[in-house]
């Protein structure tokens, strides 16, 4: 005698399912939101089923996102993604369980799994996510002088993720040269460039000026030496014309 029996049938092929994330890493900008992609295969419902998302390797809790009975159960989720992380329910009837990570932080970056289970069978896919986040605008300052005269620049830029790129640039955008009066520090990192601009100009005044002002003073001294010894009285009179002509060829 054969039972014929349509739910256990359709219950055996609704078992069979694997969960696949994406082949390439997933790139995310700091401060806007990111999907980590993550769905079953052939695309089943799994809103009976449990999804968790989680970090593997932390110390402490791992949990990101749980979906159990129905219904979202975050009270062990690390606090970090309090109020960050979200599921499309309507999207869980279709096979999809990819998560969204609002505003996103540098320290979102890593690995996470997709973790989907059935009442007989459960699967995995794993998310590497890799943050960017653009820095500060660059500043140029100025090192030391060179034997030959010279400048040396520095430039620093801060606060960006994974280190970027600097380039040292003429107003042309080409390559410097010992006659460039004009230059570019530029950051930058794959869709996010920031730059600055010096001229060169400006700092070979400031340099001049202050050799004007190191030579004077010398002068000045010797100057003083001799006339306080003829003149005490007129020392007053004589500094305040020093002050005066050093502001003047400044």
């Amino acid at each position: 005698m054969s039972i014929h029996c349509p739910t256990c049938f359709l219950s055996l092929v609704t078992e069979k399912y694997e969960v696949v994330g994406p082949a390439d890493p997933v790139f995310a900008v700091a401060g806007e939101d990111v999907i980590l992609p993550c769905s079953v295969k052939p695309n089943i419902s799994v809103v009976d089923m449990r999804v968790e998302w989680f970090r593997p390797g932390l110390k402490d809790s791992q949990l990101v996102h749980l979906y159990e009975n129905h219904e979202d159960r975050n009270t062990e989720q690390i606090q970090s993604y309090r109020g960050r992380t979200k599921l499309n329910h309507q999207e869980l009837q279709r096979g999809n369980a990819s998560l969204k990570l609002s505003s996103v932080q540098v320290s979102d970056e890593g690995l996470y799994k997709g973790f989907i289970q059935s009442k007989s069978r459960s699967d995995d896919a794993t998310v590497n996510v890799s943050v960017e986040a653009a820095g500060r605008p660059p500043v140029i300052t100025v090192d030391g002088f060179d034997h030959s005269g010279g400048l040396h620049l520095q430039c620093e830029s801060e606060g960006w993720n994974p280190e970027p790129d600097l380039e040292w640039l003429d107003s042309a955008g080409v390559s410097l040269s010992s006659e460039t009066t004009e230059i570019h520090c530029r950051v930058k990192l794959r869709h996010h460039m920031l730059e600055t601009l010096i001229i060169s100009n400006m700092f070979h005044s400031w340099r001049t000026s202050v050799i004007v002002i190191v030579v004077l003073s010398v002068i000045a001294g010797i100057l003083i030496a001799v006339f306080a010894h003829k003149n005490r009285g007129k020392i007053l009179v004589f500094l305040l014309f020093y002050i005066f002509y050093v502001n003047k060829a400044v």
